[in-house]
């Protein structure tokens, strides 16, 4: 079947959300998904929270193009963060008429990360919007069975999980668990390839992460597999940073090859 696609912010994070849009426009995807909070010191930062202009800006530029926001990001609620702080961009979220905000839970102390996580989403439900737990591998939730613990604890109707090929496969996390688990938890997938093994220590870990991913079918996870445990209607959400080839062909070539591939393959 022919799926919609969403172009990721981390594929091209160093674009402004109206560049991210205005890429996305001309290369054939319908959503964006925008990253609203900074993970690390050395990315940037985007004023939609803070900023009416930078708002109003995008909303224009979404207006000007048809493209929709699918997803916003990142609730990351480590210990020094608690759903309180993340208010805002929720806030930001429906106002940009998006309805799926992600969220990660790094943190020791299940029952507070459990606590803060139904606390997000009782604050999205009244906003019309979603919560997907995502679960990097190398994390304090970094595995299927661990989010799927979170969703069983919270049982909130608008919690649900995240699924992106990258953590799925480097956690080792079972086809058959993620076949097994309830459709109405999933809304959309974090789609990108690798290969079967990379270098040793966190630093080769984060490089894979956030710069030098594959497209999908270009490497061995196995990604039609693991689409094939959810539902056949969801979004796929193109995550695939790829800075080497990004700063040769281009950000706006690089987003659509990275389509075009996925198409070719998926669907």
């Amino acid at each position: 079947m022919k799926h919609a696609y969403s172009l990721a912010h981390l594929t091209a994070m160093a674009l402004p959300p109206v560049d991210l849009i205005e890429v996305a426009a001309k290369t054939g995807y319908e959503y964006v998904g925008l990253r609203l909070s900074r993970v690390t010191d050395a990315e940037p930062l985007y004023p939609l929270i803070s900023s009416k202009t930078a708002m109003a800006a995008t909303k224009a530029k979404l207006a000007a193009t048809g493209v929709k926001v699918w997803d916003v990001e990142l609730a990351r609620m480590d210990p020094s963060h608690d759903a309180q702080s993340y208010y805002p961009m929720l806030d930001a979220t429906a106002e940009l008429g998006a309805r799926h905000v992600i969220c990660q839970l790094p943190d020791p102390d299940r029952e507070r990360a459990h606590e803060r996580f139904a606390t997000l989403c009782d604050y999205a439900k009244p906003l019309d919007i979603t919560v997907s737990l995502e679960f990097p591998w190398w994390t304090e939730t970094g595995n299927l069975e661990t989010a799927t613990s979170a969703l069983n604890t919270v049982k909130r109707s608008n919690a649900g999980i995240l699924v992106d090929m990258l953590h799925f496969f480097r956690s080792n996390s079972s086809h058959a668990a993620l076949k097994a688990l309830p459709r109405e938890w999933f809304h959309f997938a974090h789609v990108c390839d690798g290969p079967k093994t990379i270098a040793p220590g966190m630093d080769s870990i984060l490089h894979e992460a956030r710069s030098d991913r594959l497209f999908p079918g270009d490497g061995a996870f196995g990604v039609k597999d693991i689409l094939a445990c959810l539902p056949d209607a969801i979004t796929y959400t193109l995550e695939i940073p790829g800075d080497a080839l990004a700063a040769e062909i281009g950000f706006e070539e690089y987003a659509r090859r990275a389509l075009q591939t996925a198409q070719k393959n998926l669907d």
